[in-house]
């Protein structure tokens, strides 16, 4: 009689079997076409209590089991205000997974939302990466990696353009301008969103979302609730998607493929460049 699984195990089959096609593969791609890991890295597998971040480390404790090129893993998960429950959701889904999380604390929730009330997700973002930065540091850590994944990528491009004014993409692996020997890496580089969303339905995961004030307070029934430009571009690629099933394909590629001599104007090193510059190169 087969032994039966333990929970996490039952997880960590389901990903590079029933998921390989749509998460383990694409995962493995990432890793190796953007070349995010090294012999002998030492990687804070950076944990917010998402989705997309518990993945993450049960890819990345996969990828360590079966890879030949050795390296170490850090767990780390940085509160930044949470309330007791999510903090207690945090640390049973790490049990449950057999993740074996580092905790430390911040206050990044409560100096956010002083600083910039009306929008302070950005200044959040910054901080938090901030912090995670210099406690992978002082670990020992010479990167840190993040859950974004390809819906990520897609919207952020979209967003740049539909409300930014600027064709800018996201980087699947970035050197710390603050953090000396730093780097930031993104393993999910390949990995879309709705594949995430059904491994955890049919793993039967609760995670939790966003846990500041700011979120709540758009979301409860006395606020009205704000404009999301990213919200409205992931509704926008649905719609699309309807009557053009790559669509998520072809934007992805678009970034892999910019043809620079069709564009007016472009910057390249904060420096900013004009066709006829190679216009009057030819006169």
């Amino acid at each position: 009689m087969a032994k039966q699984l333990e929970k996490h195990q039952e997880i960590e089959r389901s990903i590079i079997t029933t998921y390989r096609k749509t998460i383990w593969s694409p995962f493995v791609l990432a890793v190796k076409k953007y070349k995010l890991i090294q012999k002998d890295d030492k990687i804070a597998v950076c944990i917010s209590g998402g989705k997309d971040s518990m993945l993450l480390a049960k890819l990345m404790q996969e990828l360590q089991r079966h890879s030949e090129v050795p390296f170490e893993l850090v767990f780390l998960v940085m509160d930044p205000g949470y309330n007791e429950a999510n903090r207690k959701k945090i640390e049973e889904n790490a049990r449950l997974l057999n993740v074996p999380i580092t905790v430390f604390e911040s206050d990044v929730f409560a100096v956010s939302d002083t600083i910039s009330e009306q929008s302070p997700c950005y200044l959040c973002a910054r901080m938090r990466r901030g912090h995670l930065y210099a406690k992978a540091k002082e670990l020992g850590c010479n990167k840190i990696a993040l859950g974004h994944h390809k819906s990520d990528v897609l919207e952020t491009t979209l967003m740049g353009i539909l409300y930014g004014g600027q064709i800018q993409g996201m980087l699947p692996r970035i050197k710390s301008t603050n953090f000396e020997g730093m780097e930031l890496i993104r393993p999910m580089f390949c990995v879309l969103e709705e594949d995430i969303v059904r491994w955890q339905n049919h793993n039967g995961l609760e995670f939790i979302a966003c846990a500041c004030r700011f979120v709540k307070n758009v979301e409860s029934e006395e606020v009205l609730p704000a404009f999301s430009a990213r919200k409205r571009v992931k509704q926008l690629i649905a719609e699309l998607k309807k009557e053009h099933e790559n669509v998520e394909h072809c934007i992805f590629q678009s970034i892999h493929n910019v043809q620079l001599d069709t564009l007016a104007e472009y910057k390249q090193d904060g420096k900013k460049h004009s066709f006829l510059e190679r216009f009057e190169e030819k006169d």
